[in-house]
């Protein structure tokens, strides 16, 4: 285990390449709200080039925040905690967000409670739980833990939930997607992010802290993340393992599968690159984490002190602080717009897109879509650095490390 201290650089790589997917997931969420189509943006039938790939950008997200908080983690070493202190405040942070996806969270996304959900926080809890024990390993065996799950997983697609009986749920929470219920025909569960294999990511982050922590990493996980990248283009070009199947997609018209030709060059590229987020496949994990890992090696030698840099910076070291107000922002404007433009908006006041059909009359194109989002992440700013001061501030306040 390498002695040497973190570098401020260092930690500003990891802050910025946080910021930056925090930035384009207000871009998804607010797509999620502002948009009146009735289809998915991976919906080869329906979808168009821009709509995919504005999801597109935003799928680095999930895998990056998987990713960091393995790596913070580790990092957090280095500056003097100990292996105990970073199991306790694994599993007390995991289920603190754990609380909040199905409360704080909960409400944000739908104006009503309860709605039963595993959101991102949701998983990364949970991850968070599992990895509060295994930091009592050996750094090299956590990557390999985490490297086989997340290259393993997808061999138990063809287990399907029905197979565990009563105990269909919990299959479903660890390696599913869709909706069970927990009161027959009365209360149900919704699962979006299940917690295989974000476990083995979350465990690559932490080896990845250490890595880090070495004098000159940028070669190697500029490496490692064009080795990823590039076995993601021979598995999918070749169709080979790690895209799961149709049937594992309760709605059908998904990203399973493999790629093919399609009317236009366009919606070939889409195909190619339009891979299963739900539950994610291992094409999915190498599509996102290759170049998230290239860019992080590259976010290491560029100056802190530009102005984007430094308006990245805010918004990634307060993540949690802007999850949470960026969806109840966003969700009271697009109340306010429906209001503004005489769209249906009680639909948005019990439920939203979560629970309800989008109406007929409601939406929004992209160039209106991608307007809000500025509008948001400018609205979000003023607030995130606020809280950033007063957590630079007041470093003896611990509970802030939960905000």
């Amino acid at each position: 285990m390498p002695s040497a201290n973190t570098s401020h650089s260092r930690l500003l790589c990891v802050d910025l390449l946080r910021g930056l997917v925090m930035v384009l997931m207000a871009l998804d969420h607010t797509r999620s709200f502002f948009s009146g189509l009735h289809y998915g943006a991976e919906d080869l039938a329906y979808t168009t080039g821009p709509f995919f790939f504005t999801r597109f950008v935003t799928h680095f997200c999930a895998p990056v925040f998987f990713l960091l908080a393995g790596t913070g983690a580790a990092l957090s070493l280095a500056r003097g905690k100990s292996i105990a202190q970073v199991s306790r405040f694994f599993w007390t942070r995991g289920l603190w967000l754990v609380f909040l996806d199905l409360t704080v969270v909960a409400w944000s996304w739908t104006y009503t409670l309860p709605f039963w959900f595993s959101g991102v926080l949701w998983s990364l809890g949970w991850s968070m739980v599992a990895m509060a024990f295994l930091v009592r390993l050996r750094p090299s065996w956590i990557a390999a833990l985490g490297a086989v799950m997340v290259a393993t997983h997808n061999l138990l697609d063809p287990v399907r939930p029905a197979a565990f009986g009563k105990f269909a749920g919990l299959w479903m929470i660890l390696h599913g997607h869709g909706v069970f219920w927990l009161v027959p025909h009365e209360t149900f569960f919704f699962v979006l992010f299940p917690v295989i294999p974000w476990i083995g990511v979350m465990a690559l982050g932490y080896a990845l802290g250490f890595v880090l922590r070495q004098g000159n990493w940028r070669k190697q996980v500029a490496g490692i993340g064009a080795l990823l990248t590039l076995a993601f283009v021979i598995l999918r070009v070749f169709h080979l393992y790690g895209n799961s199947q149709a049937a594992l997609q309760p709605w059908g018209g998904g990203a399973a599968g493999p790629w093919a030709v399609q009317r236009t060059l366009v919606l070939t590229v889409v195909s190619f690159f339009d891979t299963l987020k739900y539950p994610p496949s291992l094409q999915f994990l190498l599509m996102t984490l290759g170049p998230a890992l290239m860019a992080l090696a590259w976010f290491d030698k560029l100056n802190p002190e530009r102005l984007w840099a430094r308006v990245i910076l805010v918004f990634g070291r307060v993540p949690l602080f802007y999850y949470v107000i960026h969806l109840y922002l966003i969700h009271a404007m697009a109340v306010w717009v429906a209001f503004a433009y005489h769209q249906p908006s009680a639909w948005l006041l019990s439920g939203g897109f979560m629970l309800r059909m989008t109406p007929e009359e409601y939406g929004h194109g992209l160039p209106f879509i991608y307007a809000m989002w500025i509008t948001a992440v400018v609205l979000l700013y003023p607030a995130c650095k606020w809280f950033m001061k007063v957590k630079e501030q007041h470093k003896d306040w611990w509970w802030l490390s939960y905000l």
